[in-house]
Parts: C-alpha cells; structure tokens; sequence
C-alpha cells in the first residue's frame, strides 16, 4: 500500500484531512482525543493501545478492531487494548 504522504502532519490537520477520505480513524496517540473534539467530527476514532505501534505488537488487535468496525459511527472514540 502506497504512502500518503502526511507524516509530520499535527493531529487538528490530520483529522480534517482524514474526515474528507476516511470513515474511521485507527490511531495510538491517545493525545489527540483529549486534545481535539472528536464528537463533532465525520469520523470515528479507534485508539490502539499496545506495547509498540509495530505490526508484531497491533496484530493481535486487528479482530477486535475488525469485529468493531461496522458498529462505529462518527464522532465515537473506542479504545482497544492489548
């Protein structure tokens, strides 16, 4: 999967652009949903927490994301942990 090009971009920036591509937003800067308001958003917001954002450490995460996914609507922030 190519790059889109938005590393460095801050989270208020980030979320905008999401909002215009995305359905939801897969995230581990549990930050950015204190920080922003996410509740009048078009996007929903998983927060992972894990060990490390590698894959090693998110994969075992992946079916429960997968199994939440069609249940979350905008605005909601759901946190997922290892």
């Amino acid at each position: 999967m190519p790059l889109i090009g938005w590393a460095g971009i801050e989270n208020g920036e980030l979320l905008e652009r999401a909002e215009g591509q995305f359905d939801v937003l897969i995230t581990m800067d549990s930050r950015m949903v204190r920080e922003l308001n996410i509740q009048d958003s078009k996007l929903a917001v998983v927060v992972l927490k894990a060990r490390s954002n590698t894959l090693f450490d998110t994969r075992p995460l992946m079916p429960d994301i997968l199994r939440r996914l069609a249940m979350l609507e905008a605005g909601s922030i759901i946190t997922i942990s290892a």
